[in-house]
C-alpha cells in the first residue's frame, strides 16, 4: 500500500494526528491549528481544512478496515409516563434481535 502522506514537508505523524482530532472530535480547523501550535506545530486552519478534504476519506478507509465487531449494538428509548398521578422516567434499551431491558 503507498503512503499517501509522503512528499509533504511536516513530519509524518501530524497530518493523520490533526485530521483524527478534527474528525474524532467536536473542533474547528482553528481548535485543531491551536492546539498543534501549543506542541510547536505552526499550521494555518485552512491548511487543516485541505488535508481533512485530502487525507479524511484514506484515514476513515484505513480505520474501518480495523473495526472489528465490538457486540450488540443498543438503542434506548426514554419517554415520562404518568403512572398513579406521579410522572415517572421511564427508559427502554433495544438490541439488535429485539430483546429488551427496561427500567422505571
Amino acid at each position: 500500500m503507498r503512503d499517501p502522506f509522503r512528499g509533504h514537508r511536516f513530519p509524518r505523524g501530524v497530518v493523520p494526528l490533526a485530521v483524527r482530532w478534527y474528525c474524532r472530535f467536536p473542533l474547528s480547523y482553528q481548535d485543531v491549528s491551536d492546539l498543534l501550535a501549543e506542541r510547536g506545530i505552526v499550521v494555518d486552519r485552512a491548511t487543516v481544512f485541505r488535508w481533512v478534504q485530502k487525507f479524511g476519506p484514506e484515514i476513515a478507509g484505513r480505520a474501518y478496515a480495523h473495526r472489528g465487531w465490538r457486540g450488540p449494538h443498543w438503542h434506548v428509548d426514554e419517554t415520562y409516563v404518568c403512572v398513579g398521578g406521579k410522572w415517572r422516567y421511564l427508559w427502554r434499551a433495544v438490541d439488535q434481535t429485539g430483546r429488551s431491558s427496561t427500567s422505571g
